[in-house]
């Protein structure tokens, strides 16, 4: 899983702007995102993490760690802003300690056992700065300085900041504010000229000197080939040189310090080895420390041609060489069958030993270069294993058993556990004892376990860290330089103290800020930076006469109000990029006012009535028995059959959609067999009588009546509720 760690030059220089338009700190963003969509087309780029440090004081620097997921990461880049000093040491080391946190929890450095190049954490850290001079609170550095001192336990046991598997390449902005013609540069793009450069060569990475967008885009192209898996290891030459074949050749492959391929297991996509290279001492179970090792391992080679040896059945590991100087000579060579032996200085039980552990050697297609791994010492141990398995058949005497235990104890104790595991797939399990001593002293491996517990309450402590903000300064501090009185000792203290408050007009010549102790401004908006304020050099020659009139517009308005820290068109003045965020505005917005009653259930506005409710469990009032108890109970047998059809047919009908009727007729009869009840009702629907006396009410009237007393009474209730 490879860890992409960008670290970003906030400083203030990243605010000049390019010939595009852009500030350089816009640049490095859009990079960033380049990156990542160019990084993505890679099948295998499901599995890496992401991390975002900047030049920021510890621990505000680290924006993203190891638990932030892809939509933070994207969020701090965005917010990020350049205000402060080129501290590029300090980050830097800042950067090494994200990610060495985990390795000692994890025991993938392996101290004092032997460097397993299966045991990795390929990381690559792009950083991308301006390249100006290196500030810091105390002055200007000419060489850039990682701090020695670092919080993270176990960091004594390594002489450099960083591992085997990081490498450092850096893109430095160098675009000039004006286009110029014909700047564009064939080929590679150069390496620049600043510091960062030779810490890039360290590691095993390089610097990029960018000055156009077009160089900026190739850059990344290069970046993105370059997420490989391996680790970095420096190839010193020892010995004569070998004889010289055709003319003559290039003295960089004395010394390479390059980069070794350690490809994943395609099944398990993991890498898996079996032998590790040896350290540069010898174990000792008296010593109560280990000795601090380098970084990267100083592997030395001979130049006398070998046969390469292998066995059957026994394993080796097999590792592609990065091209370089060396590479390219010994293919050059035109040698596929001829190798090179590999050791490394000190390993050997004496001071002055060092048996070989691997070779050397380009494939047999002359395409590359290719480093194998075997056990400590193999010249001696495969001769052994041949006659063991085709002389002897697994059955061997006592000379070839006091010639493997010479070999065992001649070789690194932390290679007998390797050793074991190939002689049992190997089929012979048994020629080691189970009883094995990995050869370090009890203090040393005491004090292995208690950095890793120390490593793990540290990595809980800065991943909990990540993500916090800087303090706001909610003010403008002003340097007490008298030693005089305060203003509260003064005979005219309450006059100045009415004309503060405006009671009085203010003698604004009287008024002495420097006898205030500890005197502040205060900023009604917590978003303004005051640094602008400090030092009339930190404001930009641009902005010097709108600086003047805004401290002129505070100065003379502080009879009327508080003093405020910009005018009204700074309000309105919003950059594009913030223009989006309206989660920020949200927060700043006043909580919504509580209901005047929360108990009371909120009613469902309905359409239509907004008194309206269900009807579901209505109680029936006087109005409804008025209509139906005493019809039913005094219901006259003697009307007409046409009566009670047409009382059917009109209850059908809603009382809303009928047709104005004619008042009511009284009269002593309902069918009237007058002349005048014949001729002059004949066009007219007859009203139908309810109770025969007095006085008759058609249904009309009656359902009307209904629902006007209805409607009363739901604005009653509604009424009452409210005065609850």
């Amino acid at each position: 899983m490879p860890i992409l760690l960008f670290l970003i030059d906030t400083s203030a220089s990243m605010n000049q702007r390019t010939y595009l338009g852009t500030t350089y700190l816009d640049i490095a963003k859009g990079a960033v995102e380049i990156f990542m969509k160019l990084r993505a087309r890679d099948p295998a780029s499901r599995g890496d993490r992401y991390m975002l440090v900047t030049f920021d004081d510890p621990p505000y620097g680290v924006k993203a760690g190891w638990k932030e997921n892809h939509a933070t990461f994207m969020s701090e880049l965005k917010n990020l802003q350049a205000s402060g000093l080129t501290t590029l040491g300090h980050a830097l080391r800042a950067a090494f300690d994200l990610l060495n946190l985990n390795r000692l929890v994890s025991g993938i450095d392996n101290y004092g056992q032997g460097r397993n190049p299966f045991f990795l954490e390929p990381s690559v850290i792009i950083t991308i700065t301006d390249g100006n001079k290196l500030t810091h609170s105390s002055g200007v550095a000419e060489e850039l300085h990682l701090p020695l001192n670092s919080p993270l336990p176990g960091s004594e046991l390594t002489k450099e900041p960083f591992r085997w598997d990081q490498r450092l390449f850096a893109l430095v902005l160098r675009m000039p504010g004006v286009a110029v013609p014909d700047s564009e540069q064939l080929g590679s793009v150069p390496t620049d000229e600043s510091a960062i450069t030779q810490m890039c060569e360290v590691t095993g990475g390089r610097s990029y000197c960018v000055r156009t967008q077009r160089m900026l885009n190739q850059c990344l192209e290069s970046l993105v080939q370059k997420v490989l898996s391996g680790v970095v290891i420096h190839f010193e030459k020892s010995g004569p040189d070998p004889p010289v074949i055709g003319e003559g050749h290039p003295q960089p492959w004395h010394s390479c310090h390059k980069l070794i391929y350690v490809r994943p297991n395609p099944k398990t996509g993991v890498p898996v080895g079996h032998w590790p290279i040896p350290e540069s001492f010898w174990p000792d179970q008296n010593s109560p420390s280990l000795p601090p090792r380098s970084a990267h391992p100083v592997v030395r080679f001979s130049c006398i041609d070998c046969e390469p040896m292998v066995i059957d059945k026994l394993p080796f590991d097999k590792y592609e060489l990065e091209p370089s100087p060396l590479t390219q000579y010994i293919l050059e060579r035109k040698s596929p069958h001829m190798c090179w032996q590999v050791f490394v200085n000190c390993s050997g039980k004496h001071s002055d030993g060092a048996h070989p552990f691997g070779y050397l050697k380009a494939s047999t297609t002359l395409t590359c270069v290719n480093l194998f791994v075997m056990p400590f010492n193999y010249p001696v141990l495969l001769p052994l294993l041949d006659d063991l398995f085709k002389v002897h058949k697994l059955k061997p005497n006592l000379k070839w058993r006091q010639a493997f235990e010479m070999y065992l104890k001649s070789m690194p104790p932390y290679f007998l556990l390797p050793l074991k595991k190939a002689l049992r797939m190997m089929g012979a399990p048994n020629l080691i004892s189970d009883n094995m001593d990995c050869g370090l002293s009890y203090s040393v491996i005491s004090y292995l376990k208690k950095l890793s517990q120390q490593a793990k309450i540290e990595s809980d402590r800065l991943i909990v860290s990540v993500g916090k903000k800087p303090p706001q300064e909610t003010g403008i501090k002003v340097k007490n330089h008298s030693s005089a009185l305060s203003l509260a000792h003064r005979r005219d203290f309450k006059q100045l103290l009415q004309g503060i408050t405006g009671e009085v007009p203010l003698r604004l010549i009287d008024m002495n800020f420097k006898e205030f102790a500890g005197f502040q401004i205060a900023l009604l908006n917590k978003d303004l930076k005051p640094q602008a304020y400090r030092n009339a050099y930190d404001i930009p020659r641009r902005n010097l006469v709108d600086q003047v009139t805004r401290m002129r517009f505070n100065l003379l308005r502080t009879t009327q109000k508080l003093i405020r820290g910009q005018d009204d068109d700074s309000l309105h003045s919003i950059p594009v990029g913030q223009m989006g965020n309206y989660q920020e505005y949200l927060k700043m917005m006043p909580s919504p006012l509580r209901e005047i009653d929360p108990d009371q259930p909120k009613r469902l506005h309905t359409f239509g009535n907004p008194f309206k409710q269900d009807k579901k469990g209505m109680m029936i009032d006087e109005a409804d028995e008025f209509v139906t108890g005493p019809q039913n109970k005094k219901r006259s047998n003697t009307g007409d059959l046409n009566s009670g059809t047409a009382l059917k047919r009109r209850r059908s009908m809603s009382p809303l959609l009928r047709r104005p009727q004619t008042p009511p007729i009284i009269t002593n009869h309902v069918l009237g067999k007058g002349p005048t009840g014949t001729q002059g009702q004949q066009g007219i629907i007859k009203p139908i009588p309810l109770h025969k006396g007095k006085y008759q009410i058609s249904h009309l009237q009656l359902h009307l009546v209904k629902y006007i007393k209805v409607c009363v009474l739901m604005f009653l209730k509604h009424c009452y509720i409210i005065t609850i």
